[in-house]
């Protein structure tokens, strides 16, 4: 969706890169500290993830969704690959 590696979230984010990879493998409940989903939460939703609450029956199905970048509400992921901010 962003095109983002675990090394920039955890760049992003201010979260250590072995606990994303570590997020990411778990198969099941993420355990962890809150503060650190937050974080992570915060990091995507700034650049432009929509987290949808509750049932959703439109076209996408349930789950997340990117803001429209033409309308600058997105960062783009080039200039998080390239170190830039």
């Amino acid at each position: 969706m962003l095109d983002w590696s675990q090394a920039d979230l955890a760049q992003r984010s201010g979260v250590s890169e072995p606990t994303i990879k570590r997020l990411e493998a778990s198969g099941g409940d993420l355990g962890g500290r809150l503060d650190t989903a937050q974080k992570i939460v915060d990091t995507l939703k700034e650049a432009g993830v929509l987290f949808l609450d509750g049932p959703y029956n439109g076209d996408g199905g349930p789950g997340v969704r990117l803001r429209d970048r033409q309308a600058g509400n997105a960062a783009a992921p080039a200039s998080i690959s390239n170190g830039k901010t």
